[in-house]
């Protein structure tokens, strides 16, 4: 069976070719490599910010109303 991925493999191929005359070129010109530490597996989450924006403290539900003021508001209602 033909694989469908051979065009995208033979144009990686010339992609790696490339980088691999530049690491050439790098190391001929006295350039090193070294290993870097690995990143963490599960890096720690972003810290969020202490600002608070005042947009936000205007958008916050609004208290309910209390029992005695829902009391009042059936009596006006059946008063109409």
């Amino acid at each position: 069976m033909i694989s469908n991925l051979k065009s995208d493999i033979e144009s990686r191929r010339e992609r790696a070719m490339e980088l691999s005359q530049q690491v050439q070129q790098h190391l001929a010109a006295g350039g090193k490599f070294c290993i870097g530490k690995s990143p963490a597996i599960n890096p720690q989450p972003a810290k969020r910010s202490e600002k608070i924006d005042p947009e936000t403290v205007l958008k916050r539900r609004p208290k309910p109303i209390s029992a005695a003021e829902r009391e009042a508001l059936r009596r006006m209602a059946d008063s109409l």
